[in-house]
């Protein structure tokens, strides 16, 4: 590794994110280490690198394999960056540095041990790197075999973006290599097209203009998710390569947030599962350690003690395997089995919704359906277990003109009827995403107008029905 790598990779072992939610704080020596990029000096809440809202992306570079010395192993570098930053301040140029050093890590993150090839089918993965505010920038990356004769090493074209939109991005680097299969410089005009355009709402289509040598003008049509707690998520990987009752097991084990490692040979893999599983919380969201597809220079991150959903390529099975790890759910994707457990994962959701969430995810592998037609079916089954469980909160948030808005979470708890449904519960509301979610509802009521609180009043009139 050179140097600069090692440094960003020495950089993020050393790196910690402190959070603290509703009473529970973090004693500095149990934070779990992330993929953090970290701002220095003043804050910089909405001057992310010039970031105007709803551009649809900060970067795209390139990365190839390059090696300094004959006989020396290949590393990744980027090899062009578009666009390129002029006129930053300090602390901007610091911030892009650490981002540009951590991008080619990331697009080839299964190590130095690469030779030239003449065949590789391409592969889309993405990566995702966390602020120490708590906000994201997502790597959506294309690896493709460059065209020539002979052997020759694979690149990577990389986007970096603020927005989480897997599919949409797919289909943008599907367009980036389509044209760099006919020169490298009918890419830019497309990207700087795509620049010049705003990023669509949920449900619209953008049309993004583009010339091609000997095909004329056209017209790329990009339509974002009408649901938008669906874009970024693919769950026909997931129900593909394990079984109902271990997508259970895994889903026990997320809502808990307990530590969860998958592994895989394709990155595009790792990377649609690990975000998979991270949408089945929904309303909640994952706050902690989330390396959907970790480099094997940070492979001992494994070995923290926090929370993590982390995917790892089979190559460093037996590596992993012989690392000190506290309890963790090791999920193997090849095989579709667990290799490790806890042991109680099966009794974590209440037998009555789990036998029913079975039902539900065995008919949806039965019955044929279309990629939108299966993320909506999948995601509601579980998004239906929440509004079972927690969808009364609402009406435990006690607001006054006098006091703050609180939440009543004994009388929330008390509320339940059901024991098995009561027990999960308790154990639900100690995490840090319940606490999280409970305080934006505290602090914005608009926050319980959303897709979820639709579900709960239609769920609590059906039973007012029966």
């Amino acid at each position: 590794m050179d140097r600069g790598m090692a440094q960003f990779a020495n950089f993020l072992r050393n790196s910690f994110r402190r959070r603290s939610s509703a009473g529970r704080e973090y004693n500095s020596q149990s934070i779990a280490k992330e993929n953090v990029l970290p701002y220095e000096g003043k804050k910089t809440e909405g001057k992310h690198l010039h970031f105007p809202g709803g551009q649809f992306f900060e970067y795209l570079v390139v990365v190839s394999l390059k090696r300094k010395r004959p006989g020396e192993d290949y590393q990744p570098e980027i090899t062009y960056q578009f666009p390129k930053r002029e006129n930053l301040l300090k602390f901007q140029k610091e911030e892009e540095e650490r981002l540009l050093n951590a991008i080619p890590l990331f697009s080839f993150p299964d190590g130095n041990t690469w030779a030239p090839l003449s065949e590789y089918a391409s592969e889309i993965f993405s990566f995702v790197l966390t602020n120490v505010d708590g906000s994201r920038k997502f790597g959506y990356c294309r690896r493709i075999l460059p065209s020539g004769r002979g052997a020759r090493l694979p690149i990577v074209y990389c986007i970096i973006s603020c927005l989480g939109c897997f599919g949409l991005f797919s289909k943008i680097l599907e367009e980036v290599e389509k044209r760099h299969q006919i020169a490298t410089a009918v890419i830019y005009p497309f990207m700087q097209a795509l620049r010049e355009t705003q990023f669509p709402a949920p449900g619209k289509t953008v049309s993004v203009k583009s010339f091609i040598p000997d095909s004329g003008t056209e017209f790329i049509k990009l339509t974002r998710p009408l649901d938008s707690r669906l874009e970024h998520v693919d769950f026909r990987i997931l129900i593909e390569r394990v079984s109902s009752e271990i997508i259970l097991c895994i889903f026990a084990s997320a809502v808990l947030e307990r530590r969860i490692i998958f592994l895989a040979e394709e990155l595009s893999v790792l990377s649609h599962c690990t975000h998979a599983v991270a949408a089945l919380l929904y309303p909640f969201k994952w706050e902690h350690t989330f390396i959907p597809v970790l480099p094997k220079n940070l492979i001992d991150t494994v070995c923290c003690p926090t929370p993590f959903m982390i995917g790892v390529q089979t190559q460093w099975k037996d590596l992993v395997s012989d690392l000190p790890m506290e309890e963790v759910l090791l999920v193997d994707l090849c095989e579709g089995k667990l290799l490790k457990k806890a042991g109680d994962e099966e009794n974590i959701v209440p037998p009555k919704l789990q036998k029913e969430m079975l039902f539900s995810l065995t008919e949806q592998k039965r019955v044929a359906q279309t990629p939108e037609q299966v993320n909506k079916s999948v995601s509601d089954t579980f998004m239906h277990f929440f509004v079972r469980t927690v969808g009364h909160y609402a009406s435990h948030i006690k607001r006054s003109t006098n006091e703050p808005p609180r939440f009543q979470e004994k009388s929330f708890c008390q509320d339940i009827k059901s024991k098995s449904i009561r027990r999960f519960v308790k154990k639900l509301v100690k995490t840090q995403m319940f606490s999280i979610f409970i305080q934006e509802a505290e602090k914005s009521p608009a926050s319980q107008e959303g897709y979820f609180q639709q579900k709960v009043i239609e769920y609590q009139r059906l039973k007012e029905l029966k």
